[in-house]
């Protein structure tokens, strides 16, 4: 099988998570890619690993998070305020198809890496960049992530949670690796263009925009009505059948059937409560929303009479459209996750350890990790002798300090 992105060398400048799990993604698909890090490492080595180690007891010694935004990569450690470090980057960039990086206007101003300069050194250079913000307007140079660009700055924050509580806080990397999807489709579509054009493209993805498309749902009436979209009431939904519930065991089970009208009698029955189709509040979907406070407070005295294991074959023997509010533990072990090839393993240095696979298949193609993340420089030699460079001068970089 061939491998989409086979013969296509990317250069990456970035570190933390939504540029460089973008490049992951090019790296599963066949790219060459060349991860460039400062001699001290990227600060996303062991970030989460180190908070999370108290909680539990395990061999494996693997910096998980790391591996699944890096694998697959060679390592070049470089620093780019060094005498010669930046120099050496654009030999990279000469020689490559793409490159990304999430460097802010002003440092990309000081190494001489703007899309201006680059295209100068390679006209067929497809040139990416993820800010939090834009390199336009006010905030141009604000620095961001996912936690104030993606959830806050974008307003989907201000859409979670309890309608009289605080905003809902997020995980770390969603908006990241959301974002990290919409740079490489924006990527893949720019490589495209160039092999019609025969001219290096220009791809630019911020952080805020990727999340105010996630809740475009929200956005684009509030466009026209210039609104504030009231947030989900779980006491008051205007659907009770869109609406999620705790089971006798402290579960949830999360209920989505948007039109109820056909979803109503198959509930009822599921729920052992014939009474309630007879019942006036509740026959009509005009009814149901009228006295959406009773039947919600209903559902969730009778969802909390049964096990979340007991409710499972009552809902799926009349096809009702939900789902358990899973724990990890469940996911990783879901029979469905495991039907659609949704785990590998890497073999690493310190031994073969499970992670998540590339999240999309194409048939008759070769998709998927090719190895485990570098570590920092690891490759720092092979990739600059590949360029050209002499012994002297390698000599000569890491006698100034751009070597790690």
């Amino acid at each position: 099988m061939v491998a989409p992105l086979e013969g296509i060398r990317v250069i990456e400048v970035a570190n933390w998570l939504a540029a460089p799990s973008a490049a992951a993604l090019m790296a599963d698909l066949g790219a060459d890619v060349v991860k460039v890090e400062n001699p001290v490492g990227d600060p996303w080595h062991s970030f989460m690993m180190a908070s999370r180690k108290p909680d539990f007891d395990s061999d494996v010694d693997v910096d998980a998070p790391y591996e699944l935004d890096n694998r697959g990569k060679r390592g070049v450690a470089l620093s780019l305020e060094a005498p010669g470090g930046s120099d050496v980057v654009k030999r990279m960039i000469a020689e490559a198809d793409i490159f990304i990086t999430n460097l802010t206007a002003p440092r990309i101003a000081r190494y001489d890496l703007s899309w201006e300069s680059l295209k100068e050194v390679n006209p067929r250079l497809i040139y990416v960049v993820l800010t939090g913000y834009g390199t336009r307007g006010p905030d141009n140079a604000m620095m961001a992530f996912d936690h104030s660009a993606f959830w806050g700055r974008s307003g989907i924050m201000s859409l979670m949670g309890d309608p009289d509580g605080s905003p809902m806080p997020c995980r770390p990397g969603q908006g990241d690796h959301t974002t990290s999807l919409n740079l490489l489709s924006g990527t893949l579509a720019a490589l495209r263009l160039r092999d019609l054009s025969d001219e290096g493209q220009y791809v630019e993805v911020t952080l805020q925009r990727t999340g105010v498309w996630t809740i475009g749902a929200d956005i684009a009436p509030s466009l026209i009505l210039q609104d504030q979209p009231s947030r989900i009431d779980r006491v008051m939904p205007g659907n009770p059948l869109f609406n999620h519930y705790e089971t006798a065991d402290g579960r949830w089970l999360m209920l989505i059937m948007p039109t109820p009208d056909r979803h109503w009698i198959p509930t009822c029955r599921a729920m052992g409560q014939a009474d309630w189709m007879q019942d006036d509040r509740f026959s009509t979907l005009m009814g149901r929303r009228e006295h959406t406070a009773e039947l919600t407070g209903a559902m969730r005295e009778v969802f909390s009479s049964k096990t979340l294991a007991e409710w499972t074959p009552l809902l799926n023997a009349e096809a009702l459209t939900w789902a358990p509010v899973a724990e990890l533990p469940e996911v990783i072990h879901d029979p469905q996750m495991e039907a659609m090839n949704a785990w590998t393993e890497i073999d690493g240095p310190e031994g073969p350890f499970r992670t998540l696979n590339t999240p999309f298949d194409i048939a008759g193609a070769d998709v998927g990790p090719r190895g485990p993340a570098p570590k920092t420089g690891q490759h720092t030699h092979e990739v600059l002798q590949e360029l050209g460079l002499s012994d002297d001068e390698l000599a000569d970089l890491a006698a100034s300090g751009a070597l790690g």
